[in-house]
């Protein structure tokens, strides 16, 4: 049924109910002019006379009390889905989609997850993880987030922290293979490059040089498109690689991995978190988004500072130097 004869319908079953075209409209919030023309029109349209109206009072004719007593049900019980979905938009409830990148994002996103179910227990969350940029409209995408530029136009974006992109290699490394000292001296390192999962292209190194961005092709001892993997491989101390700090910041303030060249760290991407709409969020969504911004925004845990990325550069090397 086209929205314009439900509304009609419920326009002369309102006037029926209190006895007043002119109360139908206030009730409606519509001018007594609209609600007259909305009847006349649904009379128009069926055909028939639906009620005898005077100045004062409303008289069903048959076909009225026919039509009247034939939607009346129906009209009770749509009003009886509307008010569930307004209530429901209030409860804190049901299901949530998220969306994300794979790439060493599940260590920030999980414990923001798990903290929200604590609180709201009858949430179900479908958290879907993928790389590549989907459609959000056709993946009913309740919040997103997304490493790199701000999503599609149409949709509400806040940035949450600058990625850093941070060349990194294990003490085991540096100690059998020495740390390079400048750009030129990467091309006789044993480099991992990273394969985008969902292209399976081969990705540059991103790096500040003259404090431009750049990217540049290393000669590779280890490709893959998997972040954990590439992590490990660096952590055993096969290769050097860049990585996000998203997954290095952790281990470098633990001394597990040392950060080098850090004068050509690059932090031209961003972490956003995304939604398409300011007000008719349901509250479950607008709970899980102002927890996501409060517990990620900035990213302290996994953003190391100047002073931080100097001092673990400076003392690797010395480590370095020390066990050769």
């Amino acid at each position: 049924m086209p929205m314009n004869e439900l509304r009609a319908i419920a326009t002369f079953a309102k006037a029926v109910e209190l006895g007043s075209l002119r109360r139908a409209a206030v009730a409606q919030g519509v001018s007594p002019q609209a609600a007259s023309q909305t009847l006349a029109q649904l009379e128009q349209h069926l055909g028939v006379r639906l009620l005898h109206r005077t100045t004062r009072n409303l008289a069903l004719t048959d076909e009225g009390r026919q039509l009247l007593e034939a939607t009346q049900p129906a009209l009770a019980a749509l009003e009886r889905a509307l008010q569930r979905v307004r209530a429901s938009k209030d409860d804190i409830a049901g299901p949530l989609r998220i969306v994300g990148p794979q790439s060493s994002f599940v260590p920030l996103l999980w414990p923001v997850i798990d903290e929200f179910c604590r609180q709201h227990p009858d949430v179900q969350p479908d958290v879907q993880l993928d790389d590549s940029i989907g459609n959000w409209v056709q993946d009913r995408v309740d919040v997103g987030f997304r490493i790199g530029a701000p999503p599609q136009d149409g949709l509400i974006a806040r940035r949450l922290f600058p990625v850093q992109l941070i060349i990194c290699a294990a003490p085991d490394y540096l100690a059998r293979y020495g740390a390079p000292r400048t750009l030129e001296e990467l091309a006789s390192h044993r480099c991992s490059v990273f394969r985008h999962p969902g292209t399976g292209q081969v990705l540059p190194w991103y790096l500040q040089v003259d404090g431009e961005v750049v990217h540049r092709d290393m000669p590779l001892a280890l490709s893959t498109n998997d972040t954990e993997l590439e992590l490990q491989a660096v952590l055993s101390g096969q290769v050097i690689a860049q990585l996000s700090g998203m997954s290095a910041a952790p281990l470098i303030r633990e001394g597990r991995l040392v950060p080098i060249l850090t004068q050509h760290m690059t932090d031209h991407m961003s972490v956003y978190v995304y939604y398409g709409s300011r007000t008719s969020q349901p509250t479950r969504v607008r709970a899980f988004i102002d927890l996501a911004v409060e517990r990620l925004h900035g990213g302290a845990a996994v953003m190391l500072s100047k002073r931080e990325l100097t001092s673990a550069e400076a003392a690797g090397r010395k480590l370095t130097n020390h066990r050769r």
